[in-house]
């Protein structure tokens, strides 16, 4: 028998792929630990994209207690959650409205990438209303000012201008309140119909 078979030749052995990494990597930033800092764990909230570094043992434990959400409270929490659904990015109300803008409940501090959209130039006013800026004015329909003429409104009037009318005029031409009087039942109808159409446009 030969002291170097031929079969000895075609033996490989492996190479440890964390053998550099190791060698390479810093030391573990647990207390009194000398091993090498091979595995990253995140420093906490508000701090996206900074990592410690911990060893295999001191990565887990530290993972064990680790809370994103410790010392926020439940709304935030609530909310944060919410705001995920969009990926942070800021919303804004679809339909009938007065002027574009940002939906009035979404966070105003936000962290990691996120936090690039408080920070961010916006000349053209796209992500947010200048105060400077007067709001814009929502031009009426001609079903919706035919509405607003028969409860005697421009097309300016508010929400709360609307309701207050429409009350207004309710108690004035209720049949209860008019004795019977048909011609006051008929202007009663037409109130009606004129709310309801400005309800569903959206403007009461």
């Amino acid at each position: 028998m030969k002291p170097y078979p031929k079969y000895f030749e075609k033996i490989r052995i492996r190479r440890d792929k964390d053998a550099d990494a190791k060698t390479e990597a810093p030391l573990c930033q647990w207390d009194r630990c000398r091993e090498p800092g091979t595995h990253r764990a995140p420093v906490g909230r508000m701090r996206e994209g900074e990592y410690f570094r911990f060893c295999f043992d001191h990565v887990r434990e530290y993972n064990k207690g680790f809370n994103y959400f410790s010392g926020v409270s439940d709304s935030e929490v609530a909310r944060f959650q919410k705001e995920a659904l969009t990926g942070h990015r800021p919303t804004w109300k679809m339909g009938l409205n007065s002027s574009t803008r940002s939906a009035p409940d979404f966070a105003q501090m936000r962290s990691g990438r996120a936090g690039y959209y408080n920070r961010m130039r916006d000349p053209f006013n796209v992500f947010g209303a200048d105060p400077d800026t007067p709001p814009r004015q929502r031009k009426a329909r001609p079903l919706e000012t035919k509405a607003l003429e028969t409860l005697g409104l421009t097309p300016q009037a508010t929400s709360a201008e609307i309701k207050s009318r429409y009350k207004e005029l309710v108690k004035r031409h209720h049949p209860d309140a008019n004795g019977g009087d048909r011609g006051s039942e008929d202007r009663f109808r037409d109130v009606l119909q004129a709310y309801r159409v400005l309800k569903q446009a959206g403007l009461c």
